[in-house]
C-alpha cells in the first residue's frame, strides 16, 4: 500500500486530500508512462460516479492527459466494472475511474485500471508516488500537432450494458426484483440490463443529485431496500454501492445476504457443473466462521488473502481459480471480469435460483452465519493503533477467551483513517462485549478522535 494510493486506489475528501490539481498530474503521468514516455500512441478511458466533485476530476484528469499528448476518452457516469471491461475488450492503454465507492459524496478518488483491465501494481504505484512527490523529472507538455483531445464514449458504458445482457442464459421473466442503485453509478445501466433481461423491475435510489450517493441507502445502509422487499412483495432485491463494484442482496423476507452467501451459493453451483477450478474459493481473512462451515459441508476448499478485492484477484490470476471475493459484496467470476461487478453477481445469482428453483431463503437454508460485530474507530494515526502494545495486549485477552468458539480481528482501513474492530463468537452479545473492552482501551491510549 502506497503513501496516496491505498488499497483501491488513491482516494480522500475533494479538494482536502485529493485536489483538481493532483488529478491533472495523474492524468500527464499516466498519459506519459502508458505512451512510453511518449513514443508510441496512448488512449485513456474514463468513467466516474455520481458526487459532484467527480465533474472537477473528469476534466482536470482529461486536461492532464491532453495536455501530455495522449487521447482520454469519457464514458461519464458508469460503473468501476464497465470501465475495466471496456480497457481490455477495446484495446485502451488505461483507464481510471473516479470513484470514493462507499464513501460519502465529499470524498473522491482515482482508481487506476491497467491495460488488462487489473487494478494496477504496487511498482506503478511507486513510481507515480514519486513522481506526485517531484522525486522524477517533470513529465514535458506536448505541443502542436502532439496535443491530445477529448472523445466522447459514452456508447463504452452501451457496449458493457450489452455485454452484461450477453452473459445471461435464461430469462428473468416474472420474476419481481428490487434493485438499489445507490444513487451512484448503477442508476447510469442496472435498470437497463434487468429490463432487458425480462424482470419486472423495482428501483430505489436511482435518482442522483451530486450530494446523495450512498446516503442511507446501497450496499452500506440495507434497511431501505429490507423494507422495500418485504414489504412489496419481491423474490428478492439487489444491492449496489457507489460506483456498482459490490452487490449484497435480501431475501423475500428482507433478510440481508452477504457476500460470503453469494460466494457460497455461487460456489457450489459452479461446482456442480465443473466450472470451479480445484474445488475451490479464494476469500479474505474478514469472511465469517460460517462460511468456511458451510463450505466444509459442501466438500469446497478456500483460501484467505488480506483484506481488498485486489488481493482476491491476484491470487485468483496467479492460481487460475475461477471464484473469489469478500464479505462485504466484491465478487469476482474470472471467466467474465477482472475486478468485482456488482451487477454481473446478480445476474450470476439470478441463475442459480433459476436452475435449482429455489428462493433465495430456501437456497441458504442450512448456511449458519455467525454472529458478528465490525465497528469502524475513526483514529488519529492507523499505524500507532496497530503498533501499541497496550491495545495488542487486550486483542491477545479477547483471542484467549474465545478460544476456538470465536476470532477477533483488527485491522486498518486501506482508504480511510479508521481501524476495524470485528469480533465473531456464539452469541452477539459477547461479541459486543469484546468489541467495546478493545475500542475502551483504544480511547483511554488517546488513539481515538473525538
Amino acid at each position: 500500500m502506497g503513501k496516496y494510493f491505498g488499497t483501491d486506489g488513491y482516494r480522500g475528501e475533494a479538494n482536502v486530500d485529493l485536489t483538481a490539481d493532483t488529478a491533472f498530474k495523474v492524468g500527464k503521468f499516466l498519459a506519459y508512462y502508458f505512451s512510453n514516455k511518449g513514443t508510441k500512441e496512448c488512449r485513456i478511458v474514463i468513467g466516474k460516479d455520481t458526487r459532484r466533485s467527480s465533474y472537477m476530476f473528469e476534466y482536470a484528469l482529461s486536461a492532464g492527459i491532453t495536455a501530455a499528448g495522449a487521447d482520454a476518452y469519457l464514458m461519464h457516469v458508469t460503473t468501476t466494472p464497465s470501465v475495466s471491461y471496456i480497457v481490455r475488450s477495446e484495446d485502451f492503454s488505461c483507464g481510471v475511474m473516479i470513484s470514493a465507492s462507499h464513501n460519502p459524496f465529499y470524498d473522491n478518488g482515482l482508481k487506476v485500471i491497467n491495460e488488462n483491465g487489473e487494478k494496477v501494481s504496487d511498482d506503478f504505484i511507486a513510481e507515480i508516488e514519486a513522481y506526485l512527490d517531484g522525486e522524477t523529472e517533470e513529465v514535458p507538455l506536448a505541443t502542436g500537432d502532439k496535443i491530445g483531445r477529448t472523445v466522447d464514449f459514452a456508447a463504452g458504458r452501451n457496449r458493457y450494458i450489452g455485454y452484461l445482457i450477453s452473459l445471461a442464459t435464461r430469462s428473468f421473466k416474472g420474476k419481481k426484483i428490487a434493485l438499489d442503485c445507490a444513487n451512484g453509478s448503477a442508476s447510469s445501466c442496472a435498470k437497463a440490463v434487468f429490463d432487458a433481461l425480462g424482470a419486472d423491475t423495482h428501483v430505489l435510489s436511482n435518482d442522483p443529485n451530486g450530494y446523495n450517493i450512498n446516503a442511507n441507502c446501497g450496499s452500506t445502509h440495507m434497511e431501505a431496500l429490507q423494507e422495500y422487499v418485504k414489504n412489496g412483495d419481491c423474490e428478492i432485491g439487489f444491492a449496489y454501492d457507489g460506483d456498482a463494484d459490490r452487490c449484497l442482496c435480501v431475501d423475500s423476507d428482507g433478510e440481508l445476504v452477504d457476500g460470503d452467501q453469494i460466494l457460497y451459493l455461487c460456489g457450489k453451483n459452479m461446482r456442480d457443473k465443473g466450472q470451479l477450478k480445484d474445488n475451490k474459493i479464494v476469500t479474505t481473512i474478514m469472511s465469517n466462521f460460517g462460511l468456511y462451515k458451510a463450505l466444509d459441508g459442501a466438500g469446497l476448499s478456500y483460501e484467505k488473502t488480506k483484506v481488498g478485492d485486489r488481493y482476491v484477484y491476484e491470487n485468483m490470476a496467479e492460481n487460475g481459480y475461477s471464484l473469489g471475493g469478500e464479505q462485504s459484496g466484491h465478487i469476482i467470476f474470472m471467466r467474465h471480469a477482472t475486478t468485482g461487478d456488482g451487477i454481473l453477481t446478480s445476474i450470476k445469482l439470478m441463475e442459480v435460483l433459476l436452475e435449482e428453483k429455489k428462493s433465495l431463503k430456501e437456497a441458504l437454508a442450512e448456511y449458519q452465519r455467525f454472529p458478528q460485530v465490525l465497528k469502524n474507530v475513526r483514529v488519529k494515526d492507523k499505524l500507532l493503533v496497530e503498533q501499541n502494545e497496550t491495545v495488542q495486549e487486550a486483542v491477545k485477552k479477547v483471542e484467549e477467551s474465545l478460544g476456538e468458539d470465536g476470532r477477533i480481528l483488527l485491522r486498518a482501513s486501506g482508504t480511510e483513517p479508521l481501524i476495524r474492530v470485528m469480533v465473531e463468537a456464539s452469541k452477539e452479545e459477547l461479541c459486543e462485549k469484546y468489541v467495546e473492552e478493545v475500542i475502551a482501551v483504544m480511547k483511554k491510549e488517546g488513539l481515538v478522535l473525538s
